[in-house]
């Protein structure tokens, strides 16, 4: 229920519902326990989504040398995740929007689980691919309603910190995914590191189910949930939780699609912004997590190093998306990333001039912080760009995007390598997306500039009204 469709008027002798807007109730009570453990869960449930998207980087090797494949073949196996991870943001996006965030999540986690441990047993490259395929349809339904739901559970004053530190599990889950091959390669073999990937998510589903709770925003347009709204913000803040309460969102109801929402007036030059800085800054950061196991081994380091050197680059991410978090609640967000993504494209570009293990290391370092770091705080502004009526479909879609760019990017390294491309002239050419990337955020915040006006009072005519800053939403 919004406050444009709350009763104008009562019934004679009726007693008068105070109404409250559950934005301004998260934003002005303290972080309790309920909205700590939810971001604890969304940040687990993102970091099992950053390992097992990233652990078929660090196995593909592995499988190469097993099943004797060509350089070009792993192509198709890096992108069948990639396309489950797009199929996935697309479908489940507009469920989440429609039959509720946390159900879509924990849908999602138990399906990447089951998918990732059946590939464990895949009898060879086909069956793979197509396991591949299903794990992502899970993952890319989950990575964007944990962003959606903590984003819906974080105060306004301290969104921006809160969703890099939850998102930062996704970094963290990528850097382990390198450090658990390294390790457990040799004792499990990778059929093991497969399993173990389906395991872990398996196991946190009926803990999701028991201790995840619903985005009280989400609730608040819907008819008939008073009372789970009511006993939701009780566990938040029960001092201001009376009897008599109504509970409304400020936010104006659009069209009856989520999707068509995105290309209302209002919010469709930023989507298409957005859009285009998720192509880019994914389309660079899964053709590094995909290949820079098998380039930094071209320049002469074993396999083991290799996988090492690599996670540098998900260890700063983990890094970058703090220090820029802590950034984007002090400072206008859309430069703050902007320049981000800026830096990250002169330390690409520096990846093909320098040769010492220490530069090279400092330099995918420094990569991660910014490229990374930024898309983590990307996510966290398609969070704040849309409204609640269509935010888990803006963040999905943008992601799904998103992944278009990394399935280009996975491709196109297997097409670049295998013609003969040297590392250094790749390097030069990624750093091209990140400027892009740079730029797509730039006019993004330009656009978010022109079309906010400050937010009404509950129960004011709202057509038209949007928050004045990405945070406030």
């Amino acid at each position: 229920m919004t406050a444009s469709s709350a009763p104008q008027g009562a019934a004679a002798g009726a007693p008068v519902r105070a109404a409250v807007n559950v934005r301004e109730f998260i934003d002005a009570a303290r972080l309790s326990s309920l909205q700590l453990r939810t971001i604890a869960l969304c940040f687990a449930i993102v970091a099992l989504d950053g390992f097992d998207i990233a652990i078929i980087g660090f196995l593909a090797p592995h499988i190469r040398g097993e099943w004797s494949l060509s350089v070009v073949a792993l192509g198709p196996l890096f992108s069948a995740g990639l396309l489950g991870l797009m199929t996935g943001a697309f479908l489940c996006g507009p469920l989440a929007d429609r039959i509720g965030r946390r159900r879509v999540l924990v849908m999602s986690v138990a399906w990447f689980g089951a998918a990732c441990a059946a590939s464990a047993a895949a009898p060879g490259i086909g069956w793979l691919i197509a396991l591949r395929f299903l794990t992502g349809i899970g993952l890319g339904g989950a990575m964007p309603n944990a962003i959606t739901l903590t984003a819906e559970f974080s105060p306004s004053r301290r969104r921006g910190m809160l969703l890099t530190i939850m998102f930062c599990g996704f970094s963290l889950g990528s850097a382990l995914g390198g450090v658990v091959t390294a390790y457990m390669i040799e004792l499990v073999g990778w059929r093991g590191v497969l399993a173990l990937g389906g395991v872990l998510p398996l196991a946190l589903v009926p803990v999701l189910a028991l201790a995840l709770p619903e985005s009280v925003r989400y609730l608040a347009t819907r008819e008939g949930m008073q009372a789970r709204i009511a006993a939701t913000l009780a566990r938040i803040d029960a001092s201001r939780v009376t009897g008599g309460q109504r509970y409304v969102t400020d936010e104006p109801e659009g069209p009856s699609s989520p999707v068509s929402q995105l290309f209302a007036p209002r919010y469709r030059r930023g989507t298409l912004w957005l859009w285009l800085a998720f192509f880019c800054s994914l389309l660079l950061l899964y053709l590094m997590i995909n290949w820079l196991p098998i380039l930094v081994q071209r320049s002469g380091l074993t396999l083991k190093e290799a996988s090492m050197l690599a996670g540098l680059l998900q260890g700063g991410g983990v890094l970058g998306a703090i220090v820029l978090g802590v950034l984007l609640d002090r400072f206008n967000p859309y430069a703050v990333v902007a320049g981000a993504y800026t830096l990250g494209a002169i330390a690409v570009a520096c990846l093909a001039s320098v040769s010492a293990p220490t530069a090279v290391a400092a330099a995918i370092f420094v990569t991660g912080f910014c490229v990374s770091g930024s898309q983590v705080c990307a996510n966290v502004l398609a969070s704040a760009f849309y409204p609640t009526s269509s935010r888990a479909t803006g963040v999905a879609w943008a992601l799904g995007i998103g992944r278009v760019g990394a399935i280009a990017g996975s491709l196109g390294g297997a097409l670049l390598l295998s013609a003969g491309w040297s590392n250094g002239a790749l390097y030069l050419l990624l750093a091209i997306p990140a400027v892009v990337a740079a730029i797509g955020i730039y006019r993004t915040g330009r656009v978010q500039a022109a079309v906010s006006i400050p937010e009404p009072e509950v129960g004011a005519d709202l057509t038209g009204i949007e928050a004045a800053t990405p945070f406030r939403k």
